[in-house]
């Protein structure tokens, strides 16, 4: 018996990847650490139900930036927790890598953390790469099991050449010594601040932390997600609209992305809103 401590706002993909696992599944409240702490408390001293015996593994499964909330991950707390009770941590940086950190490397290096502490490193090529697939990191042996066991890599086709060299590419844009992925980093830090703070002064509530590029604007009412979307559209401004049941049926919101190839111009954009 093995047991995942999920958070309750985790993207559908974990949530289906847990539960087809056949783990004991607990959530624990976005983002609270007093709520986990005490559900790993309760597993550690408890142990399984009716038995009694001890887990095999505690797995603490998370995202780096929650892509519905904008919020950022309180990872320094979570790997104390994970040492402190001897748990596993599976982090999900699909809307973190790339985005986030001096240098792009993510949340773990946007706390300036040893990657090590993380068990298992997962994220997706679909967002700051713009092609397709993902990867996963961890430790040699669990690489290795994974290549041998996982179905996804025993029965599906490898990458074209095409998605794999612009993945190339962007990983050596990231990581150019010449200091253009640093510079591509700040500028996007730069401009989600400034988009944040724009969309304050004109009086939007927004969700997520000062540095996420995801940005989550309220619209509350359902009935105007349609109707935001279309007038969006015509005003040619890319952004996704989310409504029930992804969201709270009275929290349907704008998520508007940002990226460093965006104009201040561009951003300015957002007064017509």
């Amino acid at each position: 018996g093995c047991l995942i401590l999920s958070d309750e706002l985790n993207h559908t993909s974990l949530v289906l990847g847990a539960r087809l696992s056949g783990a004991t599944i607990r959530i624990f409240k976005h983002n609270n650490m007093q709520n986990l702490e005490k559900l790993l408390r309760d597993a550690v001293i408890g142990g399984q139900p009716r038995i009694h015996r001890e887990w095999k593994k505690i797995l603490i499964l998370v995202e780096g930036i929650y892509s519905m909330e904008g919020s950022i991950v309180r990872l320094p707390e979570i790997i104390a927790l994970k040492k402190k009770y001897k748990a596993y941590l599976y982090l999900d940086e699909a809307h973190s890598i790339g985005a986030v950190g001096p240098t792009g490397r993510g949340v773990v290096e946007y706390f300036g953390l040893n990657p090590a502490d993380i068990d298992v490193m997962m994220g997706t090529f679909t967002k700051s790469f713009g092609a397709m697939g993902g990867y996963i990191g961890g430790k040699k042996d669990l690489v290795d099991y994974l290549r041998t066991h996982s179905h996804s890599a025993l029965y599906a086709a490898s990458m074209s050449p095409p998605v794999t060299e612009q993945i190339i590419r962007v990983m050596k844009c990231i990581l150019a010594r010449n200091g253009t992925g640093q510079q591509r980093i700040h500028q996007l830090v730069e401009k989600t601040r400034y988009f944040r703070h724009r969309l304050r002064e004109l009086g939007f509530i927004i969700y997520g932390n000062e540095d996420s590029p995801v940005v989550p604007v309220l619209l509350y009412m359902p009935g105007k997600v349609g109707a935001f979307a279309r007038h969006m559209l015509e005003k040619k401004i890319g952004v996704v609209v989310v409504g029930f049941p992804a969201t709270p049926i009275s929290e349907a919101r704008a998520r508007f992305c940002i990226s460093a190839a965006h104009t201040k111009k561009m951003l300015d954009l957002v007064r017509i809103l």
